[in-house]
C-alpha cells in the first residue's frame, strides 16, 4: 500500500497511466528458454559432453557380448561363476550396452532454492540445467521424466512420466515453471528419494537436483537409490551461503521456516563462526556422497553453467578410466 502511494504522489496529475505489460503465455515462455539455452550452452556441449553413438551414461542392456578376466574394479555382480569354476580364474561377463537411456530429474523446489544473492537464483539454475541436460538426452531418443517435490507442505510429488521429443520437453519445462514457490515447512529430501525409489522400477540415470539443505536422513536413502540406479547428484549453491560479507545489523530470514533473525555482520567472531559452521556442513555433505556411492556436480550461481558440465565430464571419465589405467601400470610393472 505504501509503495503504491508513494508512486501516485511522485507521478504527475496529468502523466498518463503506462499500460500494463502483457502476459507470455507458458508454452512460449517454455520455448524461448529452449531456444536461448539451445544457442548459449547447448551448441557448445554438443560433440564435446557427448558423441553421436555413446553417451555420457551408459544404457543398460542385457544381451551378453563376451566373457573377460576379472581386473581390480570390475563390479563384482556381473562374475560367471560357472567360468570361474571351471577355468580357476575369475571372468566377468560384459554385456552389450544399449544406447537409449532413461533419465529422471528429482528436482527440490522447496523454499530454499528461491535464494540468490546476485542476479541468478538457485531455481534458476535449477531450470537451467535440467533443461539443457533434457535437450542432449532427448535429441538421441533417450526418455526424460521428472518428480517435482515442493517440501513438507506439498500434499504428494508431482510426477512427469518419463517420455522423449520436444514436444515432451516442452511441457516438462511447462510444469517445471508453473510450480508454485513452496508453502512454509522443512525440507525432507529422503521423502523424494523414497518416492523416487517406489516410482522408477527399471534401472536408470537419476539427477538429484537440490542445494541439500535439508532435514538429516536423506544418506541412506540415496545410498539406496545408487545401488540400482546410476545416481549424480547436483548440488546448487550460492557464495553468499560459504561466507557472509561485513554488511552491518541485517535481519536474516529462513526461506522455508519464516523464522527471523537480527545478527550483526560486523562482528568478525560472528563471521568466523558462520564460515566455520559452512565448512563443517561442507564436510558433512562430502562425506555422506561419497558413502552413498554418487557423484557430486556443484553449480554455482555465479558460475557458467557450460564450464561446470565439461569439467564434471572431463572428471567422470577420469574416473571410469582409472581403474584401466592401473591395471596397465601393474601388467607393465609386472613385466
Amino acid at each position: 500500500m505504501f509503495r503504491r502511494l508513494f508512486d501516485k504522489r511522485r507521478r504527475a496529475p496529468d502523466a498518463p497511466v503506462p499500460p500494463p505489460a502483457p502476459t507470455v503465455p507458458a508454452g512460449r515462455q517454455a520455448d524461448a528458454l529452449l531456444r536461448r539455452l539451445e544457442w548459449t550452452v547447448v551448441r557448445r556441449l554438443d560433440g564435446l559432453l557427448q558423441g553421436d553413438y555413446r553417451t555420457l551414461f551408459r544404457g543398460f542392456g542385457l544381451d551378453l557380448a563376451d566373457l573377460r578376466e576379472y581386473r581390480p574394479g570390475d563390479d563384482v555382480r556381473h562374475i560367471d561363476w560357472n567360468v570361474t569354476a571351471r577355468l580357476q580364474q575369475p571372468h566377468v561377463r560384459e554385456f552389450q550396452e544399449d544406447r537409449e537411456v532413461a533419465a529422471w530429474f528429482l528436482l527440490d523446489l522447496s523454499g530454499s532454492i528461491d535464494f540468490g544473492s546476485g542476479t541468478v537464483r538457485k531455481r534458476d539454475l535449477l531450470g537451467d540445467f535440467t533443461t539443457v541436460m533434457a535437450m542432449l538426452l532427448t535429441r538421441y531418443g533417450n526418455r526424460v521424466g521428472a518428480v517435482l517435490y515442493g517440501g513438507a507442505g506439498q500434499a504428494a510429488a508431482s510426477v512427469v512420466p518419463a517420455r522423449a521429443g520436444r514436444r515432451h520437453l516442452l511441457h516438462l519445462i511447462d510444469r517445471m515453471q508453473a510450480t508454485p514457490a513452496a508453502s512454509p515447512g522443512e525440507t525432507r529430501l529422503g521423502d523424494l528419494l523414497d518416492h523416487a525409489r517406489a516410482m522408477a522400477r527399471r534401472r536408470s540415470v537419476l539427477f538429484v537436483v537440490s542445494d541439500f539443505i535439508s532435514a538429516p536422513g536423506w544418506q541412506a536413502p540415496l545410498a539406496m537409490l545408487a545401488r540400482r540406479h546410476e545416481v549424480v547428484a547436483v548440488r546448487l549453491v550460492d557464495p553468499l551461503e560459504m561466507a557472509l560479507p561485513d554488511l552491518g545489523l541485517v535481519v536474516l530470514q529462513d526461506a522455508e521456516t519464516g523464522e527471523q533473525l537480527f545478527v550483526d555482520t560486523h562482528d568478525p567472531a560472528f563471521r568466523k563462526r558462520f564460515a566455520d559452521a559452512a565448512a563443517a556442513r561442507e564436510n558433512e555433505l562430502r562425506e555422506g556422497f561419497a558413502r552413498a556411492g554418487v557423484d557430486c556436480l556443484t553449480l554455482s550461481t555465479y558460475a557458467r553453467l557450460d564450464m561446470a558440465l565439461l569439467q564434471f565430464a572431463r572428471e567422470r571419465r577420469h574416473r571410469q578410466g582409472a581403474p584401466g589405467a592401473r591395471n596397465a601400470a601393474t601388467a607393465r610393472g609386472a613385466a
